[in-house]
């Protein structure tokens, strides 16, 4: 039992037991109030008629015609039974009496009072006491304060016993969770320890849950990003070292092998510029989306840059867009996001076709889409959530330059915005990317 328990038990327990002991004191003197008020005699024609009949009895028939009478009396009159008290304070059947329940059956008796619910016999020179107890069949001695406070305290200790541990138990299995996870085992998981309580504790479980669960998918994104950083640095890597060899061999072609070495150095920085974009996404490092733009505004101008470009090899890039369209964005961020989908587009379609960025809004929701279609080979159906994945590339497309980051970069960035991407093929041919954005609320 840690320390958290016997925090709760204690304290639950203290406050337990002095209710208990309030409620053991309220009892006994509510009893005592109850004895000194005269309520511990049966009162009433009834009672009355039941204690002078036994008094007749004994007057005319002695000790033993009484005792018969009261023994037959017990199977007649059930929680009705008359108590004989001679004045030795003896009771005729050996049965226990209260002392002060005596006294004031012999003070009634003597008040001469109607009904006559306690009477005085004199037979033999001896006085007999006739009364019939309110409590049943045997009167019961005066309540000990000692009797309910014991009961609380037993109640309260099991009860505080019970509540302190099903409070501690699941921050004990949190205690154990985090320290697994803190000794690199990932993949634990508490929910279900948690059973199937519903409170803020079970809430607090589920939180673990999610958030180990997210720390393993980034150990594992760092990890598999890792592997194939090394593999993609490998292949320039080699080339910038065949050109240094040959520029040492044959010192004639050195401009042709410094141009090949800034070239690759070129690609390096752009891997790295690249994994760096991706790595300040994937950890959240990224600006915060705090500024109002337009997002027509900024997909138009980047298809105007990528037409430029893309007219330059026999492409074009046509936009479809007008009006306003207003959202909260890292605009940055934003702008690396759909430059990489719109390039990426220009890079795939086939000379002569047009890659077809279009945004329109939803007419029944703030949502805006940004499609952008292209005339290329397409991506194999098994493939289009893949593509999203950094270092990935489908067959069709593994021929071309790039490090397939683009779209890793794409993806995170618009998740980082509230938004979705997706990719499907097109029925005529090509590869169609949606984007869908939370838009500024019209008015």
């Amino acid at each position: 039992m840690g320390r958290l328990f016997w925090k709760f038990f204690l304290a639950f327990w203290l406050a337990l037991l002095a209710a208990s002991l309030g409620v053991g004191t309220a009892v006994w003197l509510h009893q005592q109030a109850l004895t000194r008020s005269g309520h511990e005699l049966a009162g009433g024609p009834r009672a009355a008629f039941l204690v002078s009949a036994a008094a007749n009895v004994f007057a005319h028939g002695g000790r033993a015609a009484l005792r018969d009478y009261l023994e037959e009396s017990r199977a007649l009159h059930r929680g009705a039974h008359v108590y004989v008290v001679d004045d030795a304070g003896h009771e005729l059947l050996g049965r226990a009496v209260p002392v002060d329940m005596v006294a004031q059956a012999r003070r009634l008796a003597q008040a001469d009072r109607e009904p006559r619910i306690a009477r005085l016999v004199r037979v033999a020179e001896r006085d007999y006491l006739f009364f019939l107890p309110a409590d049943g069949p045997e009167p019961l001695h005066h309540l000990s304060p000692s009797l309910p406070i014991g009961i609380g305290i037993l109640a309260s200790l099991a009860f505080s016993a019970w509540l302190a541990w099903y409070l501690s138990t699941p921050i004990r299995h949190l205690r154990a969770a985090f320290d697994a996870t803190a000794a690199g085992r990932l993949d634990t998981r508490i929910g279900a320890r948690m059973g199937r309580r519903r409170d803020e504790i079970a809430d607090l479980g589920r939180h673990f849950d999610r958030m180990a669960g997210q720390l393993q998918t980034l150990v594992r994104f760092q990890q598999r990003l890792l592997h194939d950083v090394s593999h993609e640095l490998r292949s320039p890597l080699a080339r910038l070292e065949a050109a240094i060899g040959l520029a040492r061999q044959r010192p004639e072609q050195r401009n042709d092998t410094l141009d090949r070495i800034e070239r690759e150095a070129g690609r390096l920085d752009q891997l790295v510029g690249e994994l760096l974009t991706l790595s300040r996404i994937q950890a959240g490092m990224a600006r915060p989306a705090d500024e109002e733009i337009d997002l027509v505004e900024l997909i138009r101008e980047i298809a105007l840059d990528a037409r430029f470009e893309a007219e330059a090899t026999g492409r074009h890039v046509e936009f479809v867009g007008a009006g306003e369209a207003l959202v909260i964005a890292n605009a940055e961020l934003l702008h690396r996001a759909m430059e990489n989908v719109v390039r990426n587009a220009v890079k795939f379609t086939n000379e002569g076709t047009a890659v077809e960025v279009e945004i329109t809004r939803h007419s029944d929701s703030n949502q805006l889409v940004v499609t952008v279609s292209d005339r290329g080979p397409g991506v194999p159906e098994e493939d289009l959530q893949a593509i999203f994945e950094p270092f990935f590339r489908s067959e069709t497309r593994a021929k071309t330059a790039g490090f397939g980051l683009g779209l890793a970069i794409a993806r995170r960035a618009i998740e980082t915005h509230g938004g979705t991407i997706r990719a499907d093929n097109r029925p005529s041919g090509g590869l169609k990317i949606e984007i869908v954005l939370p838009a500024v609320a019209v008015g």
